[in-house]
């Protein structure tokens, strides 16, 4: 009687025993322990297990070996329940039971497989199957299939020959029987949480190819899979197939303040606005008294002013389009920004050319047809380096998503999208700046030459500092404070950058007027005492 009686106890304790964290379709299940089963995939588990914590040490071979022996197992072993869960430190196992005739979708959710279990090292994860599985599995004959999960906390199992560093080290891993799922058109989800600042990190939902040739390490790939952050500590992946699954996370250059984005919009929307309107009304008064001005050097500075006036204004638009649906204004735009950008450099260096041509050559000087040859380079070879980019790939312009330290304050412009044309970019603006500092150099000395004596310094001390001020912006000499963007200075360089460059047009203008003011200040001295003579 006794004896019955806890046979009893014990097949309603086995019967009631809950199976946690697996959920079809959102609902948990009460179900039966298979303890047989239990104990093949735990026997496997330790095995594997103990390869892992051996970390980078441990064979390959043998941790393959390893994990296709755990593979094999919760595929194979005897399964009398619908489901089973086993969970260790570093890895943890899900076997379920699909009737394809009424299949769903399931979720699982590490939540309460955590709250149920000693494990420390797990961090919050889960995964959404769609229905379409059971769909994929209607060629075959059987009625049943076996839906298998895995959980892997390992940072050298899945290594590639890049050592690319993986969020939380987490790998999760699913197969449905033998057979391959590939090309769903509801994916597979995958959700990673975390408690790290991916502000500065590039992340992407990767999976696991295996190599084809022997020896062959594998790598990870993004193919067939989506990437979403829009939750802070969370990633969403979304794959079209089952295999292991990862986030990949790769250190980015430094990104933005999310607190500094709007003080330098608005700084760089004012500026430019200013410059542009400036740049403008100088171009107006120049041409209503361009029979005064017939030198090359005052068309040389209107030149450069149209070459600003297009890059504030193409620059104060390329926002707007990032927003369209269509792509092919964002291009467009982007495109133009370049090229504004590239006549704005070429006219700097056209400055510090005709500058050396000036002062420093002074003899045999004479170019026949100079300003046609300034205006073919100055306007014609930007142009020309534009349309070589877009034809080799069109796709280099476009959205271009300027990151800051929070994901959701990210902002989008239209502007160069490949790395390679950001170098080309840099190393032309650099080559740029370098050559007008030569000149600039070498006409601060030429003048000190000039001012010999000291009294003739100190007479003159005031104009040659105005002469000096003005070359510094025509030259782009303010350009050169993108290369003191680091350490302590990166802040306050960022701001003097945006200050300094946006209202270029506007110091042009300035030191133009100067000129033009003391040069009619010249001729009426020059006239009063012409008349003074001839009385």
């Amino acid at each position: 009687m006794g004896t019955g009686f806890c046979l009893f106890l014990f097949a309603c304790a086995a019967f009631m025993d809950q199976i946690p964290g697996a959920e079809p379709s959102g609902k948990a299940t009460r179900l039966p322990l298979d303890l047989g089963a239990k104990s093949d995939v735990e026997k496997a588990m330790r095995i594997f297990e103990r390869h892992l914590k051996e970390g980078c040490v441990s064979e390959r071979k043998e941790l393959m070996r390893a994990k296709e022996n755990l593979e094999k197992t919760l595929l194979q072993t005897s399964l009398l329940t619908e489901n089973l869960t086993v969970v260790h430190d570093n890895i943890q196992t899900l076997i379920f039971r699909i009737n394809l005739s009424d299949f769903r979708g399931l979720n699982i959710s590490s939540d309460s497989l955590m709250r149920n279990t000693s494990a420390k090292n797990q961090t919050r994860h889960a995964m959404h199957f769609p229905a379409e599985l059971a769909k994929k599995a209607q060629g075959t004959a059987a009625k049943e299939m076996r839906l298998t999960c895995i959980y892997l906390k390992t940072s050298c199992f899945f290594q590639d020959r890049k050592n690319h560093s993986l969020l939380n080290d987490d790998i999760l891993g699913a197969t449905f029987g033998n057979i391959s799922i590939t090309q769903l058109s509801q994916p597979v989800e995958i959700r990673f949480w975390h408690n790290h600042t991916l502000a500065n990190a590039s992340v992407a939902c990767v999976f696991w190819l295996e190599g084809t040739e022997e020896g062959s390490m594998g790598s990870w790939s993004q193919e067939g899979c989506t990437t979403n952050i829009n939750w802070e500590g969370m990633v969403l992946c979304q794959c079209n197939h089952l295999t292991y699954f990862a986030v990949l996370v790769q250190i980015s250059p430094t990104t933005l303040d999310e607190s500094l984005l709007a003080p330098l919009t608005y700084i760089t929307n004012i500026g430019c606005s200013i410059s542009a309107f400036a740049c403008l009304l100088t171009i107006f008064f120049y041409i209503l008294s361009r029979k005064i001005q017939h030198d090359s050097t005052t068309k040389i500075h209107m030149n450069l002013l149209g070459a600003l006036f297009l890059l504030n204004v193409s620059f104060l638009g390329s926002s707007f389009p990032a927003s369209a649906s269509l792509s092919w204004p964002c291009t467009a735009t982007a495109a133009f920004l370049h090229y504004s950008l590239l006549c704005c450099l070429t006219w700097m260096a056209i400055e510090g050319f005709h500058l050396y041509l000036l002062v420093i050559r002074v003899y045999n000087s004479y170019i026949m047809r100079y300003l046609l040859k300034l205006c073919s380079v100055g306007w014609g070879f930007p142009g020309l380096a534009v349309v070589i980019i877009f034809l080799s790939n069109s796709q280099i312009y476009g959205r271009y998503g300027i990151k800051t330290s929070s994901a959701h304050r990210n902002s989008t412009m239209c502007w160069i999208t490949s790395p390679t044309v950001h170098y080309f970019n840099l190393i032309y603006c650099s080559g740029t700046i370098v050559f007008n500092m030569a000149v600039l150099t070498l006409v601060v000395w030429r003048l000190r030459q000039l001012r010999a004596s000291p009294r003739q310094w100190k007479e003159h001390s005031c104009k040659d500092m105005v002469t000096v001020l003005g070359l510094t912006c025509l030259l782009g000499a303010t350009w050169a404070s993108v290369f003191f963007s680091f350490g302590v200075l990166s802040v306050p360089q960022i701001f003097l950058f945006t200050v300094l460059n946006s209202l270029q047009g506007l110091f042009i203008c300035l030191w133009y007027c100067t000129l033009r003011s003391h040069s009619q200040d010249n001729i009426s001295t020059t006239g009063s005492r012409l008349s003074r003579s001839s009385q």
